[in-house]
């Protein structure tokens, strides 16, 4: 396909505007792509470049990597303008930019005083970045005691470790995303046609599209909605809240609808029973999974499509957000050869993130660690990993049964569904075993009170249970935008009577960056109730369930959750109204 013309790319880059609230710190940089990606990025993008950088990406990729191929000196030399000043003057106007985002942005320059600092900074932009850069230094360096030119060397070094994490997460050559069927098949392979049938084709490049947005957003799930006889919805969950992504037409939709369908592994011609299946995106070496759920309503078919989450392997209970002490207590209760460590928590609360997690800090050299699991999110080194399969009877409970009968020392159990998968659970946990296992409830207590409903004896909670970790997460305030809160002066009052620094306070901005929800990524607080020998006492007496959990808890380490969530707004992680909206 014949690329487009840069100078045409240029015009039409002048015409457009830069969204409200978008900074051009957000757009791809053209320095760190080739210029087919480019191209090719550039066609796909909604909102485009300033004049002066549609020129620099025109003229400036041609000598700086130009598709991977050498540019003859003859052919610079018969351009109408000398190349170097135009790069050197969109380099300058560059930084020029970049020095006004991080002045609008920065917590250094008062408000007051932005709207002069910016005017500085289009005359003189890299002076007063380096100047900005010099006096957070100093005053890094006079609040943390360190030596003034050691702090100034590492944030360049950091700046540098930056730029090449950028250029090494830009997409290869192949940059398409395809979606595969288990067995790796194309979309194109599945239904057996070419590329002569628009129409197909089109519907195919609209399903990719969706799946690759969602990845690109960091999606957790994908949900396709009919809102009517004529129209469809397509939400994503990002950071655990819905964002309306698109809406198409029904007829549009549907046809997305059967394609996703026929690589899952789905009867397209069955629309009223529920259906579950499974696929893959890849995107040059890089793969992700997702698992699709279908259901018949009203007004049409629906699909939910899960993203698994693959990063949560390398997880560790430092990224989790804990704090010291309740890390030292998993870290304790990890180290016992036998017991159960319940994590429990409502649906995607971040369960399954802290049991990897978990598992990183066992030593899987030393000790055979089996995992069941459905799905497998992702892949453990050292650790036998074991997916159920319903429909080939591989039951939670029947898997227990084979592992148990492999000399195992610790066993992962997805999740606990029903009595008889508890039971083994608990059993193995009193007979040499450690039993990491989730379950989907609100509290410690009601966790209990869970098991026990599903008719566990009381003897067994209160020999098999050693520790229960009940969750929550909560969105992180984006950095870029956070300001700080407009606090009422009962709020105030509050914080002064408990003795507690509001200064240190923020509230959601709006910015390119978060998508101008406020909020970028997620952090994790967590309640730990230990179960010693007065709790188990408590269990086999048939003691009150909210006694038996709350009992001494504090002593021994267990922080209410809107207790530690209020830390985290108090260091401005994250918000009130954040908190208020998880926890209450």
């Amino acid at each position: 396909m014949k690329s487009p013309d840069p100078d045409a790319n240029a015009i039409r880059g002048h015409t457009q505007k830069i969204s409200d609230g978008e900074t051009c710190q957000d757009r791809p940089d053209p320095v760190f792509c080739t210029k087919d990606q480019w191209f090719t990025q550039r066609e796909r993008m909604v909102r485009g470049y300033v004049s002066m950088f549609d020129s620099f990406c025109a003229i400036g990729v041609l000598f700086l990597e130009a598709g991977g191929e050498a540019v003859s000196m003859p052919a610079a030399l018969a351009l109408p303008f000398h190349p170097l000043r135009l790069l050197l003057l969109v380099a300058w106007v560059y930084l020029c930019l970049y020095c006004v985002l991080q002045v609008q942005f920065g917590l250094l320059v008062p408000e007051k005083y932005k709207t002069v600092a910016n005017i500085v900074s289009l005359v003189a932009g890299p002076i007063v970045l380096l100047s900005l850069v010099i006096i957070e230094t100093a005053r890094k360096s006079r609040s943390n005691r360190s030596p003034f030119f050691d702090l100034l060397k590492q944030q360049l070094k950091h700046a540098v470790a930056g730029l090449r994490a950028m250029r090494a997460a830009r997409p290869e050559d192949d940059a398409s995303l395809h979606l595969l069927d288990s067995s790796g098949r194309t979309m194109d392979e599945i239904y057996g046609h070419g590329q002569g049938k628009r129409e197909e084709a089109r519907v195919l490049d609209l399903s990719e599209s969706i799946v690759a947005d969602a990845l690109e957003r960091r999606a957790s799930d994908i949900l396709i909605d009919p809102t009517s006889e004529s129209m469809y919805s397509i939400r994503l969950r990002i950071d655990g809240v819905l964002r309306n992504a698109q809406e198409l037409d029904a007829e549009t939709c549907q046809a997305v609808v059967n394609s996703i369908k026929a690589v899952s592994g789905m009867d397209i011609s069955e629309r009223r029973r529920p259906q579950d299946g499974a696929f893959m995106a890849r995107r040059g070496d890089r793969t992700a999974s997702f698992r699709v759920a279908s259901s018949g309503t009203l007004h049409g078919e629906k699909l939910s499509i899960r993203v698994l989450n693959r990063d949560a392997a390398t997880q560790t209970l430092t990224d989790l957000g804990l704090t010291d002490k309740q890390n030292a207590i998993i870290q304790q209760a990890l180290r016992r050869p036998s017991g159960m460590i319940l994590i429990c928590g409502p649906t995607g609360s971040g369960k399954t993130t802290t049991m990897y997690a978990m598992l990183n800090a066992i030593d899987r050299l030393t000790r055979n660690v089996i995992t069941v699991e459905d799905p497998i999110e992702a892949m453990l080194p050292q650790t036998s990993q074991i997916e159920i399969n319903p429909k080939a009877e591989i039951t939670f409970a029947n898997t227990l049964r084979s592992v148990l009968r492999q000399d195992p020392n610790v066993i992962c159990v997805g999740e606990i569904r029903d009595e008889e998968t508890a039971e083994i659970a608990l059993r193995a946990a009193q007979t040499g075993h450690l039993v990491l296992a989730t379950l989907h409830c609100d509290s410690n207590a009601s966790a209990i009170a869970r098991l026990m409903d599903l008719g566990v004896s009381r003897l067994l909670l209160s020999l098999g249970l050693n520790l229960i970790l009940s969750q929550r997460l909560l969105r992180c305030l984006c950095p870029r935008c956070r300001r700080p809160a407009a606090l009422r002066d009962a709020q105030i009052a509050e914080f002064q009577r408990k003795r507690i620094d509001y200064s240190g306070i923020y509230e959601a901005g709006r910015c390119r960056q978060c998508d101008g929800t406020g909020y970028f990524g997620r952090t994790a607080i967590a309640d730990l109730l230990i179960v010693d020998e007065e709790g188990k006492a408590r269990i086999a007496a048939g003691e009150s369930f909210g006694v038996a959990a709350q009992g001494d808890g504090n002593r021994e380490g267990r922080i209410h959750l809107r207790k530690q969530g209020l830390k985290k707004v108090v260091a401005g992680v994250t918000s009130l109204e954040e908190l208020k909206r998880v926890v209450g």
